[in-house]
């Protein structure tokens, strides 16, 4: 049994195969997810377990090169974009419309889907290197 990290198989799996450039999404409970791309789904409850708080232990198991956030995020949920852009500051941010980033669902290695009912609470985190 791991003693430490990510206990979630599924989880701790896609992350290990991830390689430079590669994506993993962190998303709210309605993004609509393609049949063909994997979906590690978290959510019990409306708001269990919530965006940031997943957010939170990936980061610490991955390296991120970039994040991706839907534009509306601005101004349709600015508490979590303030948070997101402060608590991730050394990390660059990358903007595209709600519909752009649906259509690179279909890229990620997988969807990692939470409870959370926050308006934009999608992220797409691209993988760095170690080195």
């Amino acid at each position: 049994m791991k003693k430490t990290g990510i206990l979630n198989r599924e989880i701790a799996s896609v992350l290990a195969r991830l390689g430079h450039t590669d994506t993993v999404i962190i998303a709210d409970c309605g993004l609509p997810i393609p049949e063909e791309t994997p979906c590690i789904d978290l959510s019990i409850t409306l708001g269990t377990p919530d965006f940031e708080s997943v957010l939170r232990e990936i980061a610490t198991d991955m390296v991120i090169e970039e994040i991706t956030l839907a534009k509306e995020i601005e101004a349709d949920n600015s508490t979590l974009h303030v948070h997101l852009t402060n608590e991730y500051s050394e990390i660059p941010f990358h903007y595209l419309s709600h519909k752009e980033l649906k259509e690179k669902i279909k890229e990620a290695k997988a969807v990692i889907r939470t409870g959370e009912a926050a308006p934009y609470a999608n992220a797409i985190l691209q993988a760095g290197v170690i080195f």
